[in-house]
């Protein structure tokens, strides 16, 4: 996707200059109390998502509108940031009306429900050290509570995070069931009759996330 590049390019120039210290020791939750906030920057951070079916597939984007990662030192310790699930996108369908019929689908009760629920959210817990990590590859594993539809759960994925010059980055993909958050739409791991008209479990957020010190 062309309008990831640029966010992508800076958190790089964020990240590369100090992998290693900007990963050691960030698994206590004490480390985030009183740590300073960054404030998310919704200007350079993207959110990316891809989704698959058994026929077919697409891909797209979403706003982060707010947030924050907490650092401490050169360690990024904590953070919320908040997606609205009203800006969904499908780059992949350029016709304006299969647009249309598609992210209304996406936003109805059968997937996000985003009248009811309009954002996302994700908030840190903790953020360990990948011991041995190459200076371009992931150097934390991020934990923290996703909650979808209203509904929370934990996950755990690979990122790669760093502070600099007062700007604090984190960039990776998690890979998420959407089925534990109840949408359960074509999904034929509750309906087995569908064939192929089945849609996978699984979808992919890519994201990179930029903050400010204030």
């Amino acid at each position: 996707m062309k309008n990831f590049l640029l966010p992508a390019l800076f958190a790089f120039a964020v990240i590369g200059a100090a992998p290693v210290a900007s990963a050691q020791k960030m698994n206590s939750a004490k480390m985030a109390t009183n740590a300073p906030a960054y404030a998310l920057q919704p200007q350079l951070s993207t959110l990316g998502w891809e989704g698959k079916a058994v026929t077919h597939g697409h891909e797209g984007t979403m706003n982060f509108t707010s947030g924050e990662l907490l650092v401490k030192g050169n360690a990024v310790v904590g953070g919320t940031v908040t997606v609205d699930m009203k800006t969904m996108k499908a780059t992949d369908i350029k016709d304006a009306d299969s647009q249309g019929k598609f992210v209304g689908h996406m936003s109805s009760d059968d997937f996000f429900g985003v009248e009811k629920f309009p954002t996302s959210t994700f908030k840190i817990v903790s953020v360990a050290p990948i011991k041995g990590a190459a200076a371009t590859a992931d150097n934390a594993t991020i934990t923290g509570d996703m909650t979808i539809k209203g509904v929370t759960q934990r996950l755990s994925f690979p990122a790669k995070v760093g502070v600099k010059d007062g700007v604090a980055a984190a960039t990776g993909k998690v890979t998420i069931d959407r089925t534990k958050f109840g949408l359960k739409y074509g999904s034929k791991t509750f309906f087995d009759s569908i064939g192929d008209k089945a849609i996978y479990d699984n979808f992919d957020l890519t994201f990179n996330v930029i903050a400010k010190k204030g």
